[in-house]
């Protein structure tokens, strides 16, 4: 019953998420057809992608303010202009103009991303409901159906543009629903509340927790596959096992932690999280057997899954509403870091010390959350009259 409450009470922020889990579902599907229809090689395709990613990163600095200047439709506006913005991938042909498609979709998916985050923290606020798993879940779930159906698409012959141009629609009849009535809470530039006025230590510290759990998460979803077949000698679909097992679980995770965070403590559920996500990793990175290497992968979606959206919740809960848009902004800017240094670093790591040791270092960096942030954190929310 309380799950179904939750539904209801977060319904327009919902939309929001779902939109986003569609539009990067089918773009992770299409992704090696629009490399190939745009001409790019492996370096190319991923300096492409990095200048998407600088573009997501200064739309979240910016977001806050748009997110006042557009009021109630802030969330419908954004949702179009990013289910539009990835219509441009299918349209590009070189490496200049699939870089400038990418750093427009991902600017508007970093805009939609922070506005739709800050307005849910102020529900969130409002109801005194948590609601960031059950929705970060929503975007989990929408993103596998998007890639498991823009696949089938794709494998029938029909051009990205045109899978594309439905999420649009999909998207656009999704936003009828979205628009948020509730003002959105001012913040440093127009009350006279300078940025400098944001507990900077307790953002920050949030913000790494948020990266490392991302920087995880992405990294294994990119180098699963080959860790099974170096380590076991795995077939490409068994290789293929592995991160679909990380999907699934991840979704699972964060529907159930929706229920899990009305019984645990922010900080006591990302401890736990993160120390049962770095036992997965651990296991997945030194199992003597195939099976047991699948057991890691999914102790690691249960455990990842929890943690940037709880730790998004903790400071939404934590920051005074007239801060709360530009805190979750900076959060999500750090914590989106680690969608594109993630494979990169596991990268180096595994050209330097194994791809087996480079994910044992993962595992160490995850509990590196258990150990020493989040007690950090937990003093911060203890100044500010909070305990975590």
């Amino acid at each position: 019953m309380e799950f179904f409450t939750d539904m209801r009470t977060s319904a327009v922020h919902g939309r929001a998420f779902a939109v986003m889990g569609f539009c990067v579902g089918a773009f992770a599907a299409y992704a090696p057809q629009l490399k190939s229809q745009a001409g790019l090689g492996d370096a190319e395709f991923g300096l492409a992608l990095l200048v998407g990613a600088v573009g997501a990163v200064g739309a979240m600095w910016l977001a806050p303010r748009v997110d006042r200047r557009l009021g109630p439709a802030a969330m419908v506006i954004c949702a179009l202009m990013l289910a539009a913005g990835f219509l441009l991938p299918g349209l590009a042909y070189s490496w200049v103009t699939f870089a400038a498609a990418m750093f427009v979709a991902s600017g508007a998916a970093g805009l939609l991303d922070v506005v739709m985050n800050a307005r849910l923290s102020g529900l969130e606020a409002r109801t005194g409901r948590s609601l960031m798993n059950l929705n970060h879940g929503l975007f989990s779930l929408a993103y596998a159906l998007a890639a498991l159906v823009a696949g089938l698409v794709r494998e029938a012959g029909v051009p990205p543009i045109w899978c594309f141009a439905g999420i649009l629609a999909v998207s656009a009849l999704l936003a009828l629903g979205m628009r948020d009535a509730v003002p959105s809470d001012r913040t440093g530039e127009e009350d006279g509340t300078s940025s400098a006025a944001l507990p900077g230590l307790m953002v920050v510290l949030a913000g790494v927790i948020v990266l490392i759990a991302f920087t995880a998460e992405q990294a294994t979803e990119n180098w699963s596959a080959l860790h099974l077949e170096r380590a076991f000698g795995a077939s490409a679909a068994e290789g293929a096992i592995g991160p679909a097992i990380l999907g699934l679980t991840m979704g699972i995770g964060r529907l159930s932690g929706q229920e899990v965070v009305r019984r645990i403590a922010e900080g006591k559920l990302m401890q736990i999280a993160a120390a049962l996500a770095a036992l997965g990793l651990l296991l997945a990175a030194f199992a003597p057997v195939q099976g047991l290497a699948y057991a890691g992968f999914a102790i690691l979606g249960l455990g990842v899954s929890v943690i940037g959206p709880t730790a998004l919740a903790w400071v939404g809960k934590t920051i005074p509403s007239r801060l709360r848009g530009a805190a979750i902004s900076r959060m999500v800017m750090i914590g989106y870091c680690g969608f594109f240094i993630g494979p990169p670093v596991i990268g180096f790591m595994a050209e330097a010390f194994g791809l087996r040791l480079a994910l044992a270092m993962m595992g160490g960096m995850l509990l590196c959350i258990t150990a020493i942030l989040v007690p950090a954190l937990r003093a911060s929310a203890r100044r500010a009259g909070v305990v975590a």
